[in-house]
C-alpha cells in the first residue's frame, strides 16, 4: 500500500478523453479543485484519431492527439490537479464515496464524474493479438495510410465496418470485407455506397481462424478463414487486417454497484448524466453508444461537471 494519506475532493473524475477533461475544466472553474484520474495513456479514443475535421472551432485539419493536450492543459491551468493512476476500485455505497488506485493511493470523494469511455472489440485469437499493430489495427483512421497500394481485410458487418472499409479504398489497391452473416447489417444508403465501389469485395458467411504472417520483421500476409457454413477454409494473401466489430464501454468497475444496459453501457436518467446513485455521474462513450463523437462527448462532461456542481450545493 502507499504511504500517500488519503485524498479528498470535491469532485473525482475517472477517466481523461474530451469527456472528462471538459468536465475537469467546468468543476474548476466552479471552484470545485477536482482531480482527474487518468491511466498511462490520456486523452482516450482520439489519441488514436489523427485528422479530426468536425470538432467545431478549427477551420484548418487539427490532430487527435494535439486536440487532447490542449483540452488537458486547459484543465490544468483553470485547476484541475492530473494524477496518472489506475483506478482498481470503487465503493459507490456510502458517502464519501471511494476509489483506491494501483498505486495504493486512496480518493474519497463527494461526487464522482465517470468518464472512462470505450474501447475497440478484437477478434481475441491469439495470431491476432501477436500482429496487433503490425498489419492488425481496430482504426482506419489512424493506420490506413501505411497500406498505400496493398490489400486489406475488413471484419465486421456495421455502419463502423462499411464506413472503415470505404476509407480503406482511398490507400489500398483492394479491400476485402468479411462477414459471418449474409447480409450486412449497415445502413441501406451505406451499403449501396459500398457495393458500388469497384475496389470493394464482399467475403460472406465467413470467420477469421487466423493472421498469418513473418516474425523477422514482423507483419501480416495473410488470413486464414473459415466458411461458417461450409467449415471450409481458405487462405487470403493480404498486407494488413482491420477489426470493425463494435465498442465495449470501459465500466467493469462499476458491475453491481451501477445500473448499465446488456452491453455494459452506464445507464443515466433522461436529459441528465446522473446515474441511479445520486452524486455519481457519467459522461461520453461509457453511456453513449449512439453518438460516439468527441463533440457530443465534450457537451456531457460540461453537463456531469455543472450537475456535480448542483448536487455539491444542496
Amino acid at each position: 500500500m502507499s504511504e500517500n494519506p488519503t485524498k479528498h475532493t470535491k469532485v473525482l473524475i475517472i477517466g481523461s478523453g474530451p469527456a472528462g477533461y471538459t468536465a475537469a475544466i467546468y468543476a474548476a472553474r466552479a471552484m470545485l479543485k477536482p482531480i482527474l484520474v487518468h491511466g498511462m495513456e490520456p486523452g482516450g479514443q482520439l489519441t488514436t484519431t489523427t485528422d479530426v475535421e468536425n470538432f467545431p472551432g478549427f477551420k484548418d485539419v487539427i490532430q487527435g492527439p494535439w486536440l487532447m493536450d490542449q483540452m488537458k492543459g486547459q484543465a490544468e491551468v483553470v485547476g484541475t490537479e492530473m494524477i496518472q493512476d489506475h483506478i482498481a476500485s470503487v465503493d459507490l455505497k456510502s458517502k464519501p464515496f471511494k476509489a483506491v488506485g494501483d498505486s495504493g493511493q486512496i480518493y474519497e470523494a463527494d461526487s464522482i464524474i465517470i468518464s472512462t469511455g470505450a474501447q475497440a472489440r478484437w477478434l481475441n485469437i491469439d495470431s491476432e493479438q501477436n500482429f496487433r499493430g503490425f498489419g492488425v489495427s481496430a482504426c482506419a483512421t489512424c493506420d490506413g495510410f501505411f497500406f498505400k497500394d496493398k490489400t486489406v481485410a475488413v471484419v465486421g458487418g456495421g455502419n463502423a465496418a462499411v464506413e472503415e472499409a470505404m476509407f480503406l479504398t482511398k490507400f489500398a489497391s483492394k479491400v476485402q470485407l468479411i462477414h459471418r452473416r449474409d447480409s450486412l447489417r449497415a445502413e441501406k444508403l451505406l451499403q449501396k455506397k459500398l457495393m458500388e465501389n469497384k475496389k470493394i469485395e464482399i467475403i460472406w458467411d465467413s470467420v477469421v481462424d487466423e493472421v498469418i504472417g513473418d516474425n523477422d520483421p514482423k507483419n501480416v500476409t495473410g488470413l486464414k478463414i473459415k466458411n461458417v457454413k461450409t467449415n471450409k477454409i481458405d487462405e487470403l494473401k493480404i498486407d494488413g487486417l482491420f477489426i470493425a466489430i463494435g465498442h465495449d464501454p470501459a465500466t467493469s468497475l462499476f458491475k453491481d454497484q451501477l445500473e448499465m444496459d446488456n452491453e455494459g453501457y452506464l445507464i443515466t436518467k433522461p436529459e441528465s448524466t446522473e446515474t441511479n446513485i445520486p452524486g455519481v455521474f457519467a459522461a461520453g462513450d461509457v453511456k453513449d453508444k449512439i453518438f460516439r463523437q468527441a463533440v457530443t462527448a465534450a457537451g456531457m462532461g460540461c453537463m456531469a461537471a455543472l450537475e456535480a456542481e448542483k448536487h455539491l450545493s444542496e
